[in-house]
């Protein structure tokens, strides 16, 4: 009895080992794969999609997405180069490319990219001031991108875009922004109406021309003005009488 229980359990244990030893690797993944402490090479890179055969006791795999990865970087309080202090926070972008350098070159490549994008936020945003930080936002944007990309390429990591999300403004600041936009407002308003005046004067001298051109306008514009004088319902009108009307009369005086 003991002898024919020791076949099967060397059968379930064999089986056992086998199943363990079979790992399933989804389409967006890789599996990184150590055999003896030494990265085993595949044919084409990292193994995976598919079915893998894990040797128990002997390798040792970790498994790694190759999706794109949306990162929070946390806020940051940042000095912009006027001297104004400012919290900013962003989302970084990226996705594993390589998965070999990205387990063998850094110790945890998620964390070691979430130290990075914040002291990269830091370093470039410091060097900028507070308008084009609000007004420049994509050349900030693509800056950071370029510097962090460059940082993490030697881990296989590719960041694809950096975006600032918001920039919080100290409440004297924000008072200090809101009279400053107001009397822009102003002085546009001002602006606008000074040449609304020109338009108009200008205007004004060139039908004065006209008129002076064709004596008879006078007296058609005279006569408009008369009918438009009584259509109001006025106690008193007053008939204004041009000065032409007498011009004939003045010289028979003389």
């Amino acid at each position: 009895m003991d002898m024919l229980s020791l076949p099967v359990t060397l059968i379930l244990l064999g089986v056992m080992a086998l199943v363990s030893s079979i790992k399933i690797i989804k389409e967006y993944e890789r599996a990184v794969v150590f055999r003896l402490g030494r990265l085993l090479q595949a044919p084409r890179g990292p193994k995976g999609p598919g079915i893998i055969i894990i040797i128990p006791l002997i390798d040792k795999w970790v498994r790694v997405n190759m999706r794109l990865i949306a990162m929070d970087v946390p806020p940051q309080d940042i000095i912009t180069k006027d001297n104004v202090s400012v919290k900013v926070n962003a989302v970084v972008y990226f996705r594993v490319v390589e998965p070999n350098r990205a387990i063998t070159e850094v110790d945890d490549y998620l964390y070691a990219t979430s130290q990075l994008a914040q002291t990269t936020l830091r370093s470039i945003l410091g060097q900028a001031e507070l308008d084009d930080l609000l007004s420049n936002r994509e050349r900030i944007n693509h800056e950071l991108q370029n510097v962090l990309d460059s940082q993490t390429d030697p881990w296989g990591i590719k960041v694809t875009a950096v975006e600032v999300k918001h920039v919080d403004l100290p409440q004297e600041m924000q008072r200090a922004m809101a009279k400053q936009a107001e009397a822009e407002r102003e002085r546009r308003a001002k602006v606008i109406h000074a040449e609304g005046e020109e338009q108009a004067a200008a205007k004004i001298v060139e039908a004065a021309k006209q008129m002076q051109q064709y004596p008879v306008a006078i007296t058609l514009r005279y006569l408009q003005t008369l009918k438009e004088v009584a259509a109001e319902k006025n106690s008193t009108t007053l008939f204004p009488i041009p000065i032409d009307l007498f011009e004939a009369f003045m010289k028979k005086l003389k």
